[in-house]
């Protein structure tokens, strides 16, 4: 945000954002061609010369010389002979409907996961107020205390205690023993003590007392994205960890920054008062302290170490060979 804001300043917003775009092409293309990641509690030992572009070699029939399938697990089985063979369906569309059947198997046994909920919930909150603040953050900056460089000063902040207060939580999980309660504890008390300091920056009539008042505020709110992650993880079986974390990123942007900014736009324009504004939308931060303190309180079992079942869940379905690699297959066997 600060970088681009300065670009778009100074030349123009087309060049800020085909810029952006230019520098994050690398990062495209290496997720095309770079090595899967061998992930603990996951078995891949099959050879294929071909990976179908929805299953993975788990769910190929595979033939042997006798003409008896083998390999394939009994549920994806039942639902296929389920489909007419002469449906118009192609088979692409049958591996479509095989792969929507287990995403609904595998989100209903991570909805079933409290711990897990509660902490995507707080989550939500969470990333609501700092969506709104990134937004609306310059604009309300600029009326409130007059900045000259609202877009700077906002930035600026963000960068740095974003930075420190992400190492900082991370490192304080690791000295006060890395639990899930521990976790919980410290999402809590940094959600509590960063929105006691954010709210009371607004208050202040003085730029001098708002600055060191917010910074500290946004030092403390940032602390949240070691252990809000480590719950995420620790919290569902092996097999889950994926979805538990794409879950949670889509989750927190369609129901936290998306819906935001509009929501504090419309509420800025019946009150006319910045200032207002601002101290309600921080307000919200204590719904992401309440959820993350009554985590505390739930039973919970750190999952990490446990090993992965011997069904086939998504995660072993997904491709195991880059999309661009040409190379010879391998059984892999992760340990």
């Amino acid at each position: 945000m600060f970088m681009v804001g300065w670009v778009g300043g100074h030349l123009h917003w087309r060049a800020a954002f085909w810029g952006e775009s230019i520098l994050m092409l690398p990062f495209v293309i290496l997720g095309f061609v770079i090595k899967p990641l061998e992930l603990k509690g996951f078995t891949h030992n099959k050879k294929t010369k071909e990976y179908g572009p929805m299953l993975s070699p788990e769910l190929q029939d595979e033939t042997s010389n006798n003409g008896i399938k083998q390999g394939v697990p009994a549920i994806v089985e039942g639902l296929a002979e389920k489909l007419p063979e002469k449906s118009s369906l192609s088979s692409f569309g049958k591996k479509v409907m095989i792969e929507i059947h287990h995403f609904g198997k595998d989100m209903k046994e991570l909805l079933q996961e409290r711990v897990y909920v509660v902490n995507v919930a707080g989550y939500i909150f969470y990333n609501f107020v700092i969506g709104a603040y990134s937004y609306w953050g310059p604009k309300a900056g600029q009326d409130i205390y007059h900045m000259a460089s609202a877009d700077l000063m906002f930035g600026g902040i963000t960068i740095v205690c974003g930075i420190f207060g992400t190492l900082a939580g991370g490192f304080i999980l690791d000295k006060i023993d890395s639990t899930i309660s521990n976790a919980f504890k410290l999402l809590s008390g940094a959600t509590f003590l960063g929105a006691i300091f954010c709210f009371g920056a607004f208050c202040f009539k003085s730029l001098y007392g708002f600055i060191p008042f917010f910074s500290v505020g946004e030092l403390l709110v940032f602390a949240t994205q070691a252990p809000v992650n480590y719950i995420c993880l620790h919290s569902v079986k092996p097999s889950l960890r994926p979805l538990s974390m794409a879950m949670s990123t889509v989750s927190i942007h369609i129901l936290g920054d998306v819906p935001s900014s509009p929501i504090v736009g419309f509420i800025q324009d019946k009150i006319h008062n910045w200032r207002t504004t601002a101290l309600l939308l921080t307000s919200i931060l204590i719904g992401a302290f309440v959820c993350w303190f009554c985590g505390i309180f739930l039973h919970s079992v750190d999952r990490f170490n446990e090993e992965s079942e011997h069904g086939v869940p998504a995660t072993e379905r997904s491709n195991l060979r880059p999309l661009l690699d040409d190379g010879n297959d391998e059984a892999r066997t992760s340990q």
